[in-house]
């Protein structure tokens, strides 16, 4: 983690682009370089030994195995493992990863539910590593770490106890992408032994820099069922958690005590005559399932229509289960939704809505006895306090939430969580509200009128901490000039009717206050809104290049931008393609072979003869010659438009001393 810097800032919305810290400009870990550290170990043909992590007993931490078993541990790169080692196969999915030795299932829960939010997981796993070209043994992955993102440089050298991974082993044996990344998150804890233990919603936050809000299970709120429902809907990463003594006991109706767990969906559904919600959940240990009701094999889906049957019931023993909305409340103890704004809360809200953000990084000093009974605001006006301003209101929709973290120093891994929290006053009147907590990061939501708040962060104990103040504010009508992330919805998730109005508001978002968008923008715009459906996300992201090649052929003016008008062709496309992409792609596994691209091209009204789609699966597709939807879009906006050139070129009476087929022929794989 980061020792505490000298300069405290405050900052308001988003990290400007190429800030240190920002996802465009990393902090480096160690100071460590990837791409130099890469670069002087191909030169010289060696490969990385990170001197920084060691394959030493020190990175294992001494107390995680006993002492005998601690020095047996072995350190194998995947080269040693396996004779065609690969970072990623077909996609990334939780089902990937099966938990290990340690106790990590806390990270484990926040890093399945990373892998359904491409939007987020491309920010923690670069794409421009591998076992293929230019290997030297040296990886890296991004975090989010107290208000920055920093990049860690790992090598690949993983333990191994008795011949068994230590830490979590990947489902399929060729496939290093979780054993790597769970390496790297290791390393910015201090140990593996750090990993030993902890909170869903610290790895939450960490793998996406947003804002978590945990809901107690045992006193939810009554509308937990549409907050779950809403939170699924904007694509929120979520966890769970049991409680109990007996850690990783597993109970007769399936159920782990003292466990973590992802959510990987939620569900009102019909059954019989009423309607009910239904979540679903998934065990990292890629085993063990709920048994009762709703579970693999229980008759209530007797009584659920089969389409919705066919497309939500997954009978398989994967570790994935879905279970009613009171039985998750009965089971399971906590339950944590994160994002980059608060989404979540925006169910049953019918208006266009986005989250402002403000951000403060201080230090709080003990100047008097602070305990919560006996703390007021006045009492410490040394310490900083902040005011924010409410201007819309609903009194049935909360409008700001107030997150506070505490930041730990670098060479103190293992500093225990002091008791922290915040008070909130109006208008210089008596603590409205106080919220204290033993975490790390201390988050609470609230239905606040207009008016000027204070918020005055406070810790319990007589020590001072630095600590990142976030504050969040529901805005109601849309602004333009807002720099707060946009709340994302993909087109599948809309009525048809609605696409047409909700592509506008997404293109407002990302033209950032211009009249265009550009190749880059496009690219976050596509990356962000289209890929957060899992199976579509599988075949991998839009390239920069990708997306220059989209915007040259909807480019009607032709000065490498797109307006609101090209841009709604360009959306109308890409929805009609992702209906015939999910269509074709019948086995769910993100990408089409060569039946099925001839299927889709059909029923698109286009044609192909097997020259033809023997050359696209070659030009878009990989190396089994299957195309994901990255390249299924990008593949389809050419030959459409390719054809429609051709047949413009042959009506206009234009000499054409070639077919149609010929032309395409030449201009879908060059």
């Amino acid at each position: 983690m980061f020792a505490s810097g000298s300069g405290l800032t405050s900052e308001q919305g988003r990290q400007a682009t190429g800030t240190m810290g920002s996802l465009q400009n990393l902090k480096k870990f160690n100071n460590q370089d990837f791409n130099h550290l890469r670069a002087s170990c191909l030169s010289q043909g060696l490969l990385f030994e990170d001197a920084t992590f060691p394959a030493h007993v020190s990175s294992i931490g001494p107390d995680l195995v006993s002492e005998d078993k601690l020095h047996q541990i072995q350190w194998k790169r995947p080269t040693e493992l396996q004779k065609n080692p690969h970072l990623i196969i077909d996609g990334i999915s939780r089902f990937d990863l099966m938990q290990g030795e340690i106790g990590d299932c806390w990270m484990l829960a926040a890093l399945g539910s990373l892998t359904l939010q491409k939007q987020f997981l491309g920010n923690v796993l670069p794409r421009d590593q591998g076992f293929q070209n230019d290997y030297a043994g040296i990886f890296h992955f991004r975090f989010w770490q107290y208000g920055v993102w920093v990049d860690v440089v790992i090598d690949d050298r993983l333990p191994f106890l008795n011949g068994k991974y230590l830490s979590v082993h990947p489902r399929t044996s060729n496939e290093f992408w979780p054993s790597l990344l769970e390496k790297a998150y290791a390393k910015l804890q201090g140990s593996y032994q750090n990993l030993n233990g902890g909170y869903p919603s610290d790895a939450l936050v960490d793998f996406t820099g947003g804002v978590q809000v945990q809901f107690s299970l045992k006193d939810p709120p009554p509308d937990l069922g549409e907050i779950l429902k809403a939170a699924d809907k904007s694509h929120c990463l979520m966890g769970c958690s049991t409680s109990g003594q007996l850690t990783n006991t597993v109970l007769k109706n399936g159920i782990v005590q003292g466990h973590a767990y992802t959510v990987t969906g939620a569900e009102k559904i019909r059954y019989k005559n009423s309607w009910i919600h239904i979540i679903r959940i998934w065990n990292p240990w890629g085993h063990w399932e709920w048994k009762g009701a709703w579970s693999d094999n229980s008759p209530q889906w007797d009584h659920v229509e089969p389409k919705y049957r066919e497309t939500l019931l997954r009978k398989k023993e994967d570790g994935e289960f879905w279970i009613s909305c009171e039985n998750f409340q009965e089971q399971f103890s906590l339950l944590y939704i994160c994002n980059s704004t608060p989404t979540f809360l925006d169910f049953g809200d019918q208006h266009c809505t986005t989250w402002s953000m403000e951000k403060h990084i201080s230090l709080w000093r003990p100047v008097l006895a602070t305990g919560r009974k006996n703390y007021s605001p006045g009492a410490d006006s040394m310490n900083p306090q902040y005011f924010f301003k409410v201007m819309d209101y609903e009194p049935k929709t909360y409008n700001v939430v107030i997150s506070l973290m505490q930041k730990h120093a670098e060479d103190t891994q293992n500093a225990k969580n002091l008791t922290i929290g915040f008070l909130i006053t109006k208008e210089n009147s008596k603590v409205l509200k106080q919220t204290f907590a033993l975490t790390r990061d201390v988050t609470a939501y609230f239905i606040l009128s207009p008016g000027t708040y204070a918020v005055f962060p406070a810790a319990t104990e007589d020590q001072e901490f630095e600590f990142l103040l976030r504050i969040f504010m529901k805005n109601q009508d849309f602004n333009e000039n807002s720099n707060s992330p946009p709340s994302l919805v993909p087109p599948m998730d809309l009525p048809r009717q609605n696409q047409d109005s909700s592509y506008k508001a997404i293109f407002l978002r990302y033209a950032k206050q211009g009249s265009d968008i550009d190749a880059s923008q496009l690219q976050e715009l596509l990356n962000e809104v289209i890929l957060q459906d899992e199976t579509t996300s599988l075949g991998g992201r839009f390239s920069f290049d990708s997306c220059r090649g989209i915007l040259a052929l909807m480019d009607l003016n032709s000065n490498g931008r797109l307006t609101l008008q090209e841009f709604g062709s360009l959306w109308r496309s890409v929805t009609k393609y992702m209906d015939l992409f999910s269509k074709e792609d019948r086995n769910h596994s993100g990408f089409l072979d060569v039946s099925e691209l001839k299927s889709a091209i059909q029923a698109a009204g286009l044609a192909a003869n097997d020259q033809l789609l023997r050359l696209m699966t070659v030009r878009y597709g990989d190396a089994a010659r299957k195309i994901g939807f990255s390249d299924f879009v990008c593949c389809m906006l050419r030959l459409e438009t390719m054809t429609h050139a051709f047949q413009n070129l042959a009506e206009g009476g234009s000499q054409i001393l070639m077919t149609a087929m010929e032309w395409l022929t030449l201009v879908m794989y060059t």
